[in-house]
């Protein structure tokens, strides 16, 4: 008869093993991204667990790298989908032009809040009897009423928040 024998190692939660795993308040607390969020960029596919310690899930300490790339990427401008379109299972990999598409746009955004400012500041002490004499508060509201549009997004190539029909 043959026998198996399976050596079981009593310690497999090794020192190493520990230190390279945060459970979900640690990884909330060195972010300040709130666990809800965690969990919510979890679904989408942004950020991975790796199995729990109780009821808490652990997360690799390189997804505070992950994080910070989020959170960059939110700031200027882009969306959760696109920002998903740069996490490979290989690591994160930037599309360059996308980023200098991004950097134009965020230029001239820039351009059109100057204006903006410089005309609330004129508004602010015009001397016209009233702000719809004034050339400088009328160009405001024009730039006001352009950038009504909604940008178009860059996945579908249709006008950011309608809906696709199916």
């Amino acid at each position: 008869m043959f026998l198996n024998r399976i050596q079981v190692k009593v310690n497999f939660k090794s020192r190493g093993f520990i230190e390279n795993f945060m459970d979900i308040a640690e990884v909330s607390k060195a972010s300040g991204v709130p666990a809800s969020t965690l969990r919510y960029y979890e679904e989408k596919g942004l950020i991975q667990s790796y199995g729990r310690s109780g009821l808490r899930r652990l997360f690799h300490s390189d997804v505070l790298r992950s994080l910070a790339l989020i959170s960059l990427g939110r700031s200027a401008g882009f969306s959760l989908d696109e920002i998903a379109e740069m996490f490979t299972p290989k690591g994160p990999q930037i599309n360059r032009e996308v980023l200098l598409e991004k950097a134009n746009e965020l230029d001239r955004k820039i351009k059109e809040l100057t204006s903006m400012r410089n005309g609330l500041r004129h508004a602010a002490v015009c001397s016209a009897p009233s702000h719809f004499e004034c050339p400088k508060f009328l160009r405001l509201l024009k730039i006001s009423g352009k950038s009504r549009h909604r940008p178009l997004n860059k996945l579908t190539k249709k006008p950011a928040g309608k809906k696709q029909k199916t």
